[in-house]
């Protein structure tokens, strides 16, 4: 989410030294953004705020952590909604001849996921309790869960929500640098993984975990593991007992899948936590992954006076029976829950001998004025699988990415050049029942205090001097910000992402980002709301949100 979360893999700057050619020379650095923290370390874990498929904290210390997710969202008051349901998803394939001169999937997002929100009683807004009052359990699978109160002496005030994770199902794309630390699974195959994002603060109190934690798995602890034929784990999925096999891809274990390929994905809850099914239809194979303590799922203990940092092995379960815009994960960016997601802005280029202990020294390409401080994470042509180009996944604080060109299907004259869409049906709740309303949303807001001029995202607590000033879509710097159109009709009604000018198209919504997710003028820019330290509510920018009056696209 925004990002609230996003997943999350590349080892870290400093691992990048280990790993990487080492040039000699230095590069002027052009501060046009902030510097991004190593979000990655030696150790084989999932380092999160930073991380590139982290889900977004709503504002870490005021720290900007970077995440683009234009979602779908689906709402239903049906019981089952939020926890179980149906997709059918068709991978999309790269173009013949390789960039540069279009895109591949690698290059448009690194992963794009289902989403839904989890129980965690270790994870915010109230961990280990606080002055006005003990954690409230999480009860799976139940409205109950809701608490939306801004005046902290209520018992529904939304800092004694009980505490929530947020589950994405994962979809990785073939073609370069691969895992870890890079993105791909394989040269030519896709393959998945279940990832549960928490976050250990108190946001009451803005006490965070030991510094043991802190130091390991950071500010928000995932739990990890990639879909496998068995449906059992590689190894342990929790960030403290992970090993390197946790987040290194097995052909002969997990389910590798073809470009093209037709899904069936299920999610649904279980007494062992929640499970995943992924059916392909295309080859016949399958795979599933249960969010429990055999597979070695476990919730980051939250001690922040311990001197160590331990686990509980823990059944992830859902933690609401419907979705709506009541249905949040209280500390994300995002305001959704059942969801479909995509995690783009995580492309610049380097150039060919350029990648200096993970950093871009130039990019004419990208940045011909010199590199900036996004051009962080970076490989060499050489450490590519298939596609053998060098290039940058930090986040693209500027907006001048490959995400952020008309290099989207649906966007340019020469379709040839570019990808084939992802498209997703709209969910079935039991896999018979369609949902009622969906909403577009995306996370510009978060994402552009550091343009110029700036987002001014806080309405209170703090304020900044003219709330909402700024906050535009699309980006400045972007040439082009995708959005979601649908093809087909009735039952084969399909979402699909990129342009207006998808072959088949059937409804544009508008034809462009700004008619879709809207803007502050047509009264889109979302503010939520946030329990903060001491006590007191804080009111953010976030999002972009256009709350549709019906599914325009049911399955």
């Amino acid at each position: 989410m925004a990002k609230r979360f996003g997943v999350l893999v590349v080892m870290a700057v400093a691992a990048l030294a280990m790993a990487l050619p080492q040039l000699a020379g230095g590069a002027s650095k052009h501060a046009r953004g902030p510097r991004e923290s190593s979000a990655w370390t030696t150790h084989a874990r999932a380092r999160c705020p930073n991380g590139p498929t982290c889900a977004e904290i709503y504002n870490w210390h005021h720290y900007y952590t970077g995440h683009d997710e234009p979602a779908v969202l689906f709402y239903s008051n049906k019981n089952g909604a939020g926890n179980n349901m149906s997709y059918q998803l068709n991978l999309p394939k790269d173009p013949a001849k390789p960039p540069p001169g279009g895109s591949a999937n690698f290059q448009l997002h690194i992963a794009f996921w289902f989403g839904m929100a989890m129980c965690d009683s270790q994870s915010s807004p109230n961990p280990g309790g606080s002055a006005i009052g003990p954690t409230t359990p999480c009860k799976p699978d139940s409205d109950s869960n809701i608490f939306t109160g801004t005046n902290p002496g209520s018992p529904n005030y939304i800092g004694l929500h009980p505490g929530t994770a947020f589950m994405e199902m994962q979809f990785y794309p073939p073609g370069w640098v691969p895992w870890p630390p890079g993105v791909s699974c394989d040269a030519t195959k896709w393959c998945a993984a279940l990832n549960i994002d928490s976050y250990n603060n108190n946001d009451n109190t803005g006490v965070p975990n030991n510094s043991a934690c802190l130091n390991t798995v950071g500010i928000e602890p995932v739990n990890f593991a990639f879909i496998t034929k068995n449906g059992h784990a590689q190894a342990p999925a929790n960030p403290v007992d992970a090993t390197a096999a946790t987040y290194t891809p097995d052909a002969s274990k997990d389910l590798f899948m073809n470009s093209g390929d037709h899904l069936r994905v299920t999610l649904h809850d279980t007494v062992h936590g929640l499970r995943i099914d992924i059916v392909d239809a295309t080859t016949g194979q399958s795979g599933s992954m249960t969010a429990s303590p055999s597979n070695g799922f476990a919730a980051v203990n939250y001690r922040p006076s311990a001197t160590n940092c331990t686990v509980t092995p823990t059944a992830f379960h859902p933690e609401y029976a419907t979705s709506s815009p009541k249905t949040r994960v209280p500390w994300a960016a995002h305001s959704y829950n059942v969801s479909f997601s995509d995690e783009i802005g995580h492309f610049e280029y380097c150039d060919n001998g350029a990648v200096y202990d993970g950093t871009c020294l130039s990019s004419k390409r990208t940045d011909p004025d010199g590199v900036d401080s996004d051009d962080v994470g970076c490989f060499p042509a050489s450490a590519s699988t298939r596609v053998p180009i060098s290039g940058c996944i930090g986040t693209d604080f500027d907006f001048d990415g490959v995400s952020y060109k008309k290099l989207w299907p649906g966007s340019t004259t020469k379709p040839a050049a570019v990808p084939t869409p992802v498209r997703f049906s709209s969910p079935l709740i039991g896999g018979t029942t369609n949902y009622s309303r969906v909403a577009f949303e995306a996370d510009m807001p978060r994402i552009e205090q550091y343009t110029t001029p700036p987002c001014q995202r806080h309405v209170t607590n703090p304020r900044d001097p003219h709330p909402g000033a700024g906050c535009v879509n699309p980006p400045r710097g972007a040439k082009f910000y995708p959005f979601f159109t649908t093809t087909g009709s009735g039952t084969s009604c399909l979402w699909q992402e990129g342009g207006a000018n998808i072959p088949g198209t059937t409804n544009t919504f508008g034809g462009s980002s700004t008619t879709e997710f809207g803007t502050k003028a047509s009264g889109n820019l979302l503010d939520l709301r946030y329990p903060s330290s001491p006590y007191v509510i804080e009111q953010i920018y976030e999002d972009f949100r256009n709350i549709l009056s019906s599914n325009p696209c049911k399955s």
